[in-house]
């Protein structure tokens, strides 16, 4: 364009001939012809290149796509994998991904495949709605990279969010956050919207109808919010709390975060959604702390009590001196047989018996493992000594450092006092 305008003017205001131009741009006479004709570059026209490589396995592509529409919707191929097929399928033509790629996004448009959806733009009122979503994310806990889920909820008036990690999506920690997050914004949303989440909805009916579990369905009526559910695989439905996760994920954990524990990353956390307040968001003139202060007051006042989070069952204490809570048996100070209460919290489990706490354990996540505590054993090695030393309670207590080698030294020594004074003497010696 540029160039354009010089050739013009100079035959204009300079030189005066198109020969004359051309010598002093150093360009042909064609182009200072063309500038003459038009203020505008006319459109560069590329003639269709030979594509030999691609049209020798052209028609195996097109099959590939054209049997990929009977096939599932998740198990048809991809331009990488077509790539792959073609490398090994076809040894002695080496095409480039790039190449396989172009071709299938053009194919694919020629066949319809690729469709341009529209969205119509929404607005909110304050405190009318939020989103929520779990999603994945890696931090370093204590040295050791630990990947960790995610509670995202999202003020769609305000812009405001919350974010909280645990190591697992947990229905007490689903439940749990919701309480976190309402702290935080100072009120209840009138109307949350999700994903068809595990720990909310047991089955999807026809519709938009879903089958709730008991326990959000009190939570729900405790804090009194209407909730929504999103059409399955239509993630635009809830396209506020999508593009959240993504900034925040790019913006506060890359690079991954090095912390002590999970508290220390839930700091963090917290810390960066503070920080967020600063910022506007496109197509607003106020921060969004200003607005996210300016919404508390249309939101619904928080319960007076929190909801109890807690699940409660009530197992029986077996031989082993343990219970068993959602498959795993976690050890109890208690008499076998004993009936008594566990309340199962997001990183804990409580047992309790005569209105006490007799035990509490960190939660364990697997299935069908053993949480013992040496400690619950006392009664029961004071007349069993001889059990300690091959017994599973220690061994754990090894393993998590809680029983130091200074121990070993006493109990070995304990061990070689008892037998020289009870062994038996020589034969020699009777």
């Amino acid at each position: 364009m540029d160039l354009f305008e010089q050739l013009r003017r100079e035959h204009e205001f300079g030189i005066g001939t198109v020969a004359g131009v051309a010598a002093k741009f150093g360009v042909h006479r064609r182009m200072v012809r063309q500038a003459l004709a038009s203020a505008l570059p006319p459109a560069r026209y590329y003639p269709q290149r030979a594509k030999p490589k691609l049209d020798a396995v052209a028609s195996f592509i097109d099959r590939v796509l054209e049997e990929d529409l009977r096939a599932p919707r998740k198990q048809r191929h991809t331009a990488r994998r077509l790539h792959r097929r073609l490398l090994k399928e076809f040894p002695g033509t080496a095409l480039a991904e790039s190449t396989v790629r172009n071709h299938v996004r053009e194919r694919k448009r020629a066949m319809g495949l690729v469709r341009r959806e529209t969205f119509v733009p929404q607005s909110y009122g304050p405190g009318q709605e939020a989103q929520v979503d779990w999603y994945e994310a890696w931090a370093d806990l204590g040295g050791e990279r630990t990947r960790v889920q995610v509670f995202a909820m999202r003020s769609m008036a305000s812009g405001a969010a919350f974010h909280r990690a645990y190591l697992h999506a947990t229905q007490q920690a689903f439940l749990e956050a919701h309480e976190g997050a309402f702290g935080y914004f100072g009120g209840v949303f009138r109307l949350l919207r999700y994903d068809n989440l595990a720990s909310a909805v047991r089955k999807i009916l026809r519709g938009h109808r879903r089958e709730e579990t008991a326990r959000f369905v009190a939570f729900r009526s405790h804090w009194r919010f209407a909730a929504e559910f999103c059409t399955p695989g239509e993630g635009h439905e809830k396209g506020g709390i999508e593009g959240e996760v993504g900034y925040f994920r790019r913006n506060h954990l890359v690079p991954v975060p090095e912390v002590a524990d999970l508290d220390a990353l839930n700091a963090l956390l917290l810390a960066a959604c503070r920080a967020d307040e600063a910022r506007v968001l496109d197509g607003r003139s106020e921060a969004v702390g200003v607005a996210m202060a300016a919404e508390r007051g249309h939101l619904l006042r928080p319960a007076d009590e929190g909801f109890d989070l807690a699940e409660v069952t009530f197992p029986l204490v077996d031989k082993q001196g343990c219970v068993t809570v959602k498959t795993n048996a976690y050890s109890v100070p208690a008499r076998a047989g004993t009936r008594v209460e566990a309340r199962v919290h997001p990183l804990h489990v409580e047992i309790w018996h005569g209105g006490r706490r007799i035990a509490r354990h960190e939660r364990c996540h697997s299935r069908r493992q053993q949480v013992l505590d040496l400690e619950h054993y006392l009664d029961v090695l004071g007349h069993k000594p001889g059990a300690l030393a091959g017994s599973r309670p220690l061994e754990q207590w090894r393993r998590a450092g809680r029983w130091p080698a200074c121990h070993d030294v006493l109990w070995d020594r304990l061990r070689a006092r008892h037998v020289s004074r009870t062994a038996p003497a020589p034969w020699w010696q009777c």
